[in-house]
């Protein structure tokens, strides 16, 4: 398979079974016991990163700020906490997914090879949109508005990305959610419309247009 994988979690036991079970998968297996150490790792340039969120020190939400607009990859948090805040804050932070412990190691390996296929539709992709001075690269995933280009979370653009290829179709905030974020829960309304509200924001710096359009009591659409 050849994936690599990064670790991260203070518990070495876990490490330690993650790192026997995946490796006879055929991945090839990083690891890090903190936050610090985690931050040297992911210059190896690892294809997923499993983030402990409850590490003493750097946790796994600081980890995802300081990395989230320096590798592209997917980020899953691997967690004990449940509250619904928790979720909404790793989201807003470019987080892709939660997997929740004590978790199934089949169930961790599907979630992990989900993200992994997506991440390969993703670079097989070659198109572009051009519409009133915006241009969106697929390939690249890159954002340039007026000749300028613009910075997006990976859950941003991944939005940005989903409606822009769907033009004229409406979507409600949990289609959005499911189809964005992969989550086998339900959306969260509050994640979708915070983040499309950050979207807006970056867009309306450089340009006057209405890309994104709310269909109240629906949802939102990319217009045409």
């Amino acid at each position: 398979m050849g994936y690599k994988l990064l670790l991260v979690d203070d518990d070495r036991d876990l490490i330690k079974m993650l790192t026997h079970y995946f490796s006879r998968k055929g991945y090839e297996i990083r690891s890090a016991e903190n936050g610090l150490e985690a931050m040297e790792r992911v210059k190896e340039g690892p294809d997923l990163i499993l983030l402990d969120i409850n590490m003493p020190g750097m946790d796994g939400l600081a980890v995802c700020r300081q990395i989230r607009d320096k590798v592209s990859c997917p980020i899953l948090f691997l967690t004990a906490k449940v509250e619904k805040q928790d979720r909404v804050n790793g989201l807003l932070l470019g987080g892709d997914d939660y997997i929740l412990k004590p978790f199934s190691l089949r169930e961790l390996e599907a979630r992990i090879v989900a993200h992994l296929k997506r991440e390969e539709r993703q670079r097989q992709k070659s198109e572009y949109r051009f519409q009133e001075g915006l241009m969106i690269d697929y390939t690249a995933k890159k954002v340039q508005l007026q000749g300028r280009e613009l910075e997006f979370t990976r859950t941003e653009y991944e939005i940005l990305e989903f409606l822009s290829m769907h033009p004229g179709q409406v979507f409600d905030k949990e289609r959005i959610y499911e189809k964005v974020c992969g989550y086998d829960a339900e959306g969260d309304s509050r994640v979708v419309t915070e983040l499309i509200r950050r979207i807006r924001k970056k867009l309306s710096e450089y340009a006057n247009a209405e890309y994104i359009e709310t269909v109240w009591g629906v949802g939102y659409r990319w217009k045409k």
